[in-house]
């Protein structure tokens, strides 16, 4: 049973940081989604199984920073410069393959999720 576990969401001014974790039950290829209340989940930024390969939507790149340290089977979040239109649920998602897509149908195991809310 594979099980993730997000964390370090919160509350937090516009230009503010945080940085999301999501402790896994072993290493896999893992996504970092966000829904906002009324729009649909979207892809937010993937790290390969080995950590060598990354993917970031537009909406965020030079902002957050995908990581991944494997001898703790956690992959982290870091955002920066947030935006209040960062606000959203954080789930994290893990599959078997060894990159990470876009596709949320690409992901077999999801944790539960962890609000981030950036106020202006």
């Amino acid at each position: 049973q594979v099980q993730l576990v997000e964390s370090g969401g919160g509350l937090v001014q516009a230009g503010g940081s945080l940085r999301l974790s999501c402790a896994a039950s072993g290493i896999y290829a893992t996504g970092w989604f966000r829904q906002a209340p009324g729009k649909e989940r979207e892809f937010v930024a993937g790290i390969s199984w080995g950590g060598g390969s990354t993917l970031y939507a537009d909406s965020v790149k030079g902002r957050f920073t995908i990581s991944r340290d494997n001898a703790k089977n956690t992959v982290y979040l870091q955002m920066s410069s947030l935006k209040p239109e960062d606000t959203a649920a954080y789930y994290c998602a893990a599959r078997n393959g060894p990159s990470a897509p876009t596709r949320e149908v690409s992901y077999a195991y999801w944790g539960q999720g962890t609000q981030v809310t950036v106020s202006s």
